[in-house]
């Protein structure tokens, strides 16, 4: 199969949805643009902040993108080509883009607040305490997992002095981080112009990748990476979100999007075959190591497909940012379509590069950089152009998730009548937050990977549970949301059980003990559900839209 063909059909079923899908999922859901949206009326500068839909759709893609679209197709390659692509394609759009936009309109009509206090209006108290439970125990795994990989990616071996990938992309992601605060401060409190800003910023964004591929001079290990990445996310969660979250993903947007634009045209020049199998069968490996094509799958696929970590974006940080709600379709579908194409893309990059040995981000820079030297970029500029881009993903997924398990902490230690205590501290609830993330890097992403997935997809089934409750309490039709909550919870709760059953067989107790407790969790929160609205039919009433 010409990988062409491909592309070509999931970008043309991925435009198609967003015309037609998009416009019908509006009107069955209200989009309204003439109403006011909290980052107007509840305007703060630190959290609620007004953006352009250009910049937050750049802030929000970076940030739901993470290393999963790349390293989720990748892995999951193992089952064939043919699976793994008809589940990107239908995934992101009736379940992952549905499931993302459904999160953040929801979040927008409850005054930009979490999916835990969505859980609160629509099915009580109790399930908003269980979600927020489950919810942050995942973003703790979603810390660990990227921080691990992006501490991996750049990292610098003394005994293989020759190989400098990562220093180079490290050394250019901090003169970033730099950049992106000076941009921040100038269009946010100097009033620069936006556009004006964007050219500028852009350019010396690839300056700072020319000094990072010139002047690799953060030659550190692991360790020292780890240490680096714990500190920076720490401060992105504290400092304001004009200062580097915000104006740090806009830019990393345009890193993002010269990366797709160039792996799409170099796809265009080579086209090349799909060199794995199409399909292996439904099983692969033997003995301990079996992997079964259902459930795992769609666990292992992760946010290529859907992720429920993009519930907690869409509802911490870009429903505080969201200007009109006309815009909720552009960020919270069409974001989650463009990771569609960065999941085919990677399916693409795994292909051509069959056989290959190395980490996820390795093979797709790999495969991406033969891509692109088609129209003449060196295969070596183009691997630190790749490998900075996916680090990029995984980066801004890290200070986002960072950031909302402040919140998500926040909540949870605040009390009921709304008294804050010692904990509920900004600087306090991220430490506690970072430090249980750091706990956790001592297994590697390998590890932490088939948890994250299956928490991570459960945590979509448990958001698409939040939004169809609002919905059916709000009086209008849940079945395009109630139909992908009902298969994501199958795989799940299932993924979980084998998850489990493996970790606890092979000695690893505290991942074992974190699925079993996502999965009671998980259980009881769905149990809670049914009994609020066919327990006691007087509690479901129709609330303001």
């Amino acid at each position: 199969m010409n990988s062409l063909v491909l592309l070509f059909i999931g970008i043309a079923a991925f435009l198609t949805a967003y015309a037609f899908y998009g416009k019908w999922l509006a009107k069955q859901w209200g989009v309204d643009p003439t109403k006011k949206t909290p980052s107007c009326t509840m305007r703060d500068d630190i959290d609620y902040c007004p953006a352009n839909a250009k910049v937050l759709l750049g802030h929000h893609f970076s940030s739901i993108a993470g290393a999963g679209p790349i390293t989720g197709p990748i892995q999951a390659a193992i089952f064939g080509w043919l699976p793994v692509y008809l589940w990107i394609v239908l995934g992101s759009i009736f379940v992952g883009g549905v499931h993302d936009w459904g999160a953040l309109f929801a979040s927008v009509r409850h005054e930009g607040k979490s999916i835990g206090e969505i859980i609160r209006a629509n099915i009580g108290e109790n399930g908003k305490k269980l979600f927020n439970i489950f919810a942050y125990l995942t973003l703790i795994l979603v810390v660990a997992a990227f921080t691990d990989i992006c501490a991996g990616t750049f990292a610098y071996d003394a005994a293989k002095p020759e190989a400098i990938t990562g220093a180079r992309a490290g050394t250019a992601s901090i003169l970033f981080i730099l950049l992106a605060m000076g941009f921040g401060y100038f269009v946010y409190r100097k009033g620069a112009s936006l556009s004006v800003s964007t050219v500028v910023g852009v350019a010396l964004l690839f300056f700072c990748i020319w000094i990072g591929y010139q002047f690799p001079i953060l030659k550190l290990s692991k360790f020292a990476w780890d240490v680096i990445l714990i500190i920076y996310i720490f401060l992105a969660s504290t400092l304001p979100v004009w200062l580097l979250l915000q104006p740090r993903d806009y830019l990393c947007s345009f890193l993002l999007y010269s990366m797709l634009a160039g792996a799409v045209i170099g796809v265009l020049l080579v086209r090349p075959t799909m060199a794995i199998p199409a399909s292996v069968g439904f099983t692969v490996g033997e003995g301990a190591k079996t992997q079964y094509l259902f459930p795992m799958l769609f666990v292992i696929v992760a946010c290529g497909a859907v992720s429920g970590f993009h519930s907690l974006v869409a509802s911490g940080t870009s429903s505080k940012q969201v200007e009109n709600e006309k815009d909720t379709k552009l960020i919270g579908y069409g974001a989650m379509l463009i990771e569609g194409v960065v999941a085919i893309i990677a399916l693409i990059a795994v292909s051509h590069a069959a056989g290959a040995k190395g980490t996820p981000a390795q093979i797709f820079a790999a495969g991406v950089a033969e891509f692109m030297s088609s129209f003449g970029l060196p295969v070596d500029v183009g691997v630190v152009f790749v490998t900075l881009a996916f680090s990029a993903f995984a980066l801004t997924s890290l200070d986002t998730a960072t950031r909302i398990g402040r919140y998500m902490f926040q909540e949870m230690t605040t009390k009921a009548d709304g008294t804050k205590t010692a904990l509920t501290n900004m600087h306090a609830s991220t430490a506690i937050t970072v430090g249980l993330s750091a706990l956790l890097l001592t297994y590697g992403y390998q590890k932490i990977w088939p948890i994250f997935g299956s928490a991570n997809q459960l945590l979509a089934g448990l958001s698409l549970l939040a939004v169809s409750a609002w919905l059916a309490k709000s009086g209008k039709k849940n079945t395009m949301t109630v139909v992908p909550m009902v298969f994501m919870f199958c795989v799940t709760l299932t993924a979980l059980v084998l998850v489990a059953k493996g970790n606890f067989a092979g000695g690893n107790i505290v991942i074992g003990t974190i699925a079993s407790v996502l999965f009671i969790l998980a259980l009881v929160l769905i149990i809670t559900t049914i009994n609020t609205f066919f327990g006691d039919k007087s509690k479901n009433k129709n609330v303001d839209a």
